[in-house]
């Protein structure tokens, strides 16, 4: 397949579907990352289980992609919760052992609802790093027939580290992330803003299980869950119809809105929808409940 030319931007926005990245694999510029990570739902609360999709990826993959693990080196094993981002500085380091540098342009895709695609898109794109999402992720990939490729393509044993090819810079992008404290004073109406939960219903409400130490969502919240922003095969809605379930719960007078979940997987998503429909006003709160649930001072809601 011909390689369309090369011209000063590579893509068109956010969100590429599978025909587009199969026409442009052969690109130079363009790294195709799979960010799929395990997150089994939880037994009983408090069950907390996450893993590498690394396997998975090894499994079947779209030829030429690498496995970046959000359990991992994509993420700081320092913080007191799981999958928090890296320093801009160590991120563009793990990105640049992926074989991302400056005038990379990246798609990525995951195996698993594309939540985990979406939180590493919003982590690229708090670097400035020119990134989208592949709509439909792997499913998509395979229903349309493109080529598939099996085994770790770097050799077998140990994966061997990806060359440096030159050097990423990171350029952080203000307002992206917000923290504990910010999300405590929206929460008492000290601060203006609005928090969104991006957790399925029974998360929100406190019916369901959580891997965390209490159940709920933090009081003030709005309910919009991430998967409710996607059609049956995973692709998100169709802008006039996303438009309209985003309006049911958010308004545009509405803002800032700060989006949370569990561990700030889901909410990526839901900031991946809520860019899709042009809002700029979106922060991610990176603890959402994990680090919120720890402290027994911090007050969380049950109930719609």
């Amino acid at each position: 397949m011909t390689v369309p030319p090369l011209s000063d931007s590579l893509l068109p926005g956010p969100l590429v579907d599978d025909a587009w990245l199969a026409a442009r694999l052969g690109d130079p510029r363009l790294v195709v990352l799979d960010a799929t990570a395990l997150l089994p739902s939880p037994r009983h609360d408090g069950d907390h289980r996450s893993g590498s999709g690394r396997a998975e990826w090894a499994e079947r993959h779209i030829p030429g992609s690498r496995h970046a693990d959000l359990t991992g080196e994509l993420s700081d094993q320092r913080a007191p919760y799981h999958f928090a981002v890296p320093a801009p500085q160590a991120l563009a380091a793990a990105l640049q052992r992926l074989g991302v540098h400056d005038g990379s342009e990246v798609v990525a895709y995951d195996s698993g609802g594309g939540i985990w695609a979406a939180r590493l898109w919003w982590m690229l794109r708090s670097i400035s790093v020119p990134v989208a999402v592949l709509d439909g992720g792997w499913q998509a990939w395979e229903t349309g027939g493109h080529p598939i490729a099996h085994g770790d393509e770097r050799g077998g044993g140990e994966p061997r580290a990806t060359p440096v090819t030159g050097p990423l810079t990171p350029v952080p992008r203000p307002g992206m992330w917000t923290g504990i404290e910010t999300v405590g004073a929206v929460s008492r109406g000290e601060r203006y803003g609005t928090l969104v939960c991006a957790l399925p219903p029974g998360g929100f409400d406190g019916s369901a299980f959580t891997r965390y130490s209490r159940r709920g969502h933090i009081p003030g919240s709005l309910s919009l869950p991430g998967r409710g922003l996607l059609d049956g095969t995973g692709r998100f809605l169709p802008a006039a119809e996303l438009a309209e379930r985003v309006g049911t719960v958010l308004k545009d007078e509405e803002s800032p809105v700060i989006l949370y979940c569990g561990g700030g997987i889901s909410a990526a998503g839901t900031a991946l929808a809520l860019t899709l429909l042009g809002r700029q006003d979106i922060a991610l709160y990176d603890g959402s409940l994990e680090e919120w649930s720890q402290d027994p001072s911090r007050p969380l809601a049950t109930g719609t």
